[in-house]
């Protein structure tokens, strides 16, 4: 069991093309700012190359770097892996971001100093270059979470998001484990449980290769939702 101020959590799948400058410009930032932290990489069942680039890191260049390696579930179940996995280890913070390149360090920072006056402090994408898709996906699950399930979050799944270890504990607590849009539920969670709530705007950027979700995915997280949000207690 590893003692640290911060623990990150980072779901993986078929990154192999992004997966190198993500860990080293993410591993670059947290050293200058000199947090003592762990970075949990949960591969979900990646059929390409990203588990070898993972351990590869993990030997040479990053201590840091923890892999729990699982089959395929999806994105929102390895968020939930990788939450647990995290307040396993006694951090006071857990911080969980995307493998796609998409989330900028430039703003964790800002985020890291806002945490004194706050039980989570999520980033909010005031710009996008992700394209319109991704644009309406957010919409989507910000409406329905307001409508369903009564909690307005401007940004519920944004992949950028630093949340105190016992604030996050407590929210895991309203949410099964097996439900699937775990990191959208836990928005939900955590204001049903009123925590002390900030947000720094953020830019996101492109995905830097890979797919991006399609309509079809959208209809289906969109049913989803409808029925998940309804069993967060």
């Amino acid at each position: 069991m590893t003692t640290s101020e911060l623990i990150v959590v980072m779901p993986v799948y078929n990154e192999q093309a992004n997966i190198r400058e993500v860990l080293t410009e993410w591993l670059q930032t947290f050293r200058a700012l000199k947090i003592a932290f762990v970075f949990v990489a949960v591969n979900d069942g990646s059929k390409d190359k990203t588990l070898s680039i993972l351990q590869e890191f993990q030997a040479g260049s990053a201590p840091e770097l923890q892999i729990i390696d699982k089959p395929n579930s999806g994105h929102g179940r390895s968020c939930r892996v990788g939450y647990e996995a995290a307040l396993q280890q006694e951090a006071s913070w857990i911080f969980q971001i995307d493998s796609d390149g998409q989330c900028d360090p430039r703003y964790f920072q800002k985020l890291w100093n806002a945490r004194a006056n706050a039980d989570c402090v999520f980033g909010d994408r005031r710009t996008r270059d992700d394209g319109s898709i991704r644009v309406f996906v957010s919409f989507c699950c910000r409406l329905l979470l307001w409508g369903v399930g009564g909690a307005y979050v401007h940004d519920p799944n944004v992949p950028y998001r630093l949340i105190r270890a016992e604030a996050l504990r407590n929210s895991l607590k309203r949410i099964p484990p097996e439900l699937d849009l775990q990191n959208v539920l836990l928005a939900l969670a955590l204001k049903k449980n009123r925590v002390r709530w900030h947000v720094i705007p953020i830019h996101f950027r492109a995905r830097r290769s890979g797919s991006s979700t399609n309509l079809q995915r959208i209809v289906t997280m969109g049913l989803e939702m409808l029925t998940d949000v309804k069993h967060v207690r």
